[in-house]
């Protein structure tokens, strides 16, 4: 299979965005020996370890894709804007993502009129 495969994606603003079911299309089409059942709990799976290593505070590095991670905000005092009165924001988790040195690469790439499938910076490159 060559080229991009779009099946499922849907049209934001900003282009066009992969939702998890799409993902879970995509890896079944490359590894014709897996059936979906397991390519989603594959998915389910790294996306659920993601987020119980971010709820425990540590990062999770993948090598050349990129780096989630939590920082805090600290404890604050904020305006409601419809009222204007104080109220009192508690310290916050939030979420982060740093992209790796050769996501940057290919997009950078890609900015400057090479021709990439973002496809095999997702799910692997296609032959």
């Amino acid at each position: 299979m060559t080229g991009p495969v779009i099946l499922g994606t849907f049209r934001t603003p900003e282009g066009f965005a992969v939702i998890k079911s799409e993902l879970v299309d995509r890896i079944t089409l490359q590894n014709p020996h897996l059936y979906r059942q397991h390519a989603e709990k594959i998915v389910n799976t790294i996306f659920s370890e993601i987020t119980a290593a971010m709820a425990r505070g540590d990062g999770v590095e993948l090598r050349g894709f990129g780096a989630f991670f939590v920082k805090f905000r600290a404890r604050r005092t904020g305006r409601n804007p419809r009222t204007g009165s104080l109220v009192s924001v508690g310290r916050k988790a939030v979420p982060f993502f740093r992209t790796g040195k050769g996501m940057k690469s290919r997009l950078n790439s890609y900015a400057h009129g090479s021709v990439v499938s973002l496809r095999s910076v997702v799910i692997g490159s296609a032959k």
